[in-house]
């Protein structure tokens, strides 16, 4: 299975890059109640890396909804408390995109399909894992008031 998701993922991304295709989307920081933010590792891309959940947003659907939507379909957990605390433009893959940060609070224990993410946990935001990937960093830092974004993702 693993052999095929990465195939459809590179074909979507050069199709992406050959229509210089727009894209909305939306991270998610999600706390638990010891204050550990969520991050997901990806069976496809860049599976190596721990990042926030996501994922796009739809014709019509707003932010928090995606999040919500995206934090539920990858992990299984509701998001509670949610808002959005930003919004930046990135460029990445072959296409330009839109990128939403919506944080909120979850009780629940992430479970995941094996499919689309490999593993799902929580970790302090004062020590993430060595393989976090420089977009989470840069956005646990700007939460925590070390760092002031640039506007980039």
């Amino acid at each position: 299975m693993r052999p095929l998701i990465d195939l459809a993922y590179r074909l979507r991304r050069r199709a992406m890059a050959l229509v210089g295709w727009r894209t909305r989307g939306v991270k998610v920081m999600a706390f638990d109640a010891s204050g550990r933010v969520l991050l997901v590792r990806h069976r496809y891309g860049r599976s190596d890396l721990w990042m926030l959940p996501g994922g796009g947003i739809g014709r019509g659907e707003a932010p928090i909804a995606a999040a919500l939507r995206e934090l539920m379909e990858e992990t299984g957990c509701r998001l509670d408390a949610a808002e959005v605390v930003g919004r930046w433009e990135a460029r990445a893959e072959g296409r330009r995109d839109t990128v939403w940060l919506v944080r909120g609070t979850t009780t629940d224990t992430p479970q995941i399909d094996g499919v689309e993410l490999a593993e799902a946990s929580f970790f302090p935001p004062d020590a993430l894992p060595a393989a976090a990937s420089p977009a989470t960093r840069r956005r646990v830092d700007e939460l925590l008031g070390r760092s002031v974004s640039n506007g980039r993702w």
